[in-house]
């Protein structure tokens, strides 16, 4: 499988070049997502790429599409290149394993944010207030502890660089209406739940993740990634202990090296050492073998 920094697609308009991924127009009614191998954090893209790390994030968002379709529709079309266009065939060894191509929706303008434990920006929200994003917690919790219910906690969404900002309920509910915001809350939670129950199993926590949604045809429909390393927590279950920050499969390793070395948050990003690289590519092997019980095919 090829290592992708950037695809070039002339033969289709890109619509937008994001943190991770390249989305260009089919048609009127279709998008190709292309999930590359960049990595970004803190917000900010790094100069190195993690190898077959756009594979593993969409193989991982197809199967946890797949496995709730019952519970809500997605936006996937196919994500087979034998059954893309003739146009782009030619592209196969940038796009196998790693696109898909998805019917068109209209993003919500909030992100919908799960907490199932005290982490992150939640656990300093906590120690200065006592509450995470709005929701008032019992005295006395610890670092990585697991909440009594999981909280649904929106956000705003960010421009490509800047950060996003954690909202209250009443503010999402003013951005989206109370019909919406109550049916993706709802949506957020269960998906959650049952996917934290699925991964348990694997060996994984899922510590937190965020979702994204659209409306398509007059409904909500799911769309974007789906609890993948890039977009949620997940830490290995049998080295699980609350009252300390946790090993994690996630892209939390490449965070905490920029962190040790003084990064700014900032562009431009440093580079990374080989030894980061290798042991954040084979965390990404990791999570998609244990989360599906198969290796991937690169």
């Amino acid at each position: 499988m090829e290592i992708v920094v950037k695809t070039n697609i002339p033969e289709l308009k890109l619509l937008s070049r994001g943190k991770v991924r390249d989305i260009y127009e089919v048609s009127d009614d279709e998008l190709l997502i292309v999930t590359t191998d960049r990595l970004s954090a803190f917000d900010v893209v790094l100069p190195d790429p993690i190898p077959y790390k756009g594979a593993v994030l969409n193989q991982i968002t197809l199967f946890w599409m797949d496995k709730f379709k019952d519970l809500v529709a997605n936006h996937v079309i196919t994500a087979d290149v034998d059954e893309f266009p003739e146009a782009i065939q030619k592209y196969r060894s940038q796009l196998q394993g790693r696109s898909v191509i998805v019917k068109k929706a209209k993003p919500l303008p909030i992100e919908c944010i799960v907490r199932g434990y005290i982490t992150g920006s939640g656990w300093k929200d906590y120690l200065d207030t006592g509450k995470v994003c709005g929701h008032q917690l019992p005295a006395g919790m610890l670092e990585s502890q697991m909440l009594e219910e999981p909280l649904f906690t929106p956000s705003t969404k960010a421009d490509l660089g800047e950060h996003d900002e954690n909202i209250t309920l009443e503010q999402a509910r003013d951005i989206l209406g109370g019909d919406a915001l109550k049916e993706v809350e709802d949506l957020t939670l269960e998906i959650y739940r049952r996917a934290r129950n699925y991964a348990k199993n694997c060996g994984i926590i899922i510590a937190d993740t965020k979702f994204e949604f659209g409306f398509r045809g007059g409904r909500i429909i799911w769309i974007d990634e789906a609890l993948t390393p890039d977009s949620s927590r997940f830490w290995p279950f049998a080295d699980y202990e609350a009252g300390r920050s946790q090993k994690s499969f996630d892209k939390q390793f490449v965070r905490d090296y920029l962190k040790d070395i003084g990064f700014n948050k900032q562009p431009p990003a440093p580079n990374l050492p080989e030894e980061i690289i290798a042991n954040t590519r084979d965390k990404y092997m990791d999570i998609y073998k244990m989360l599906t019980g198969s290796p991937l095919d690169v």
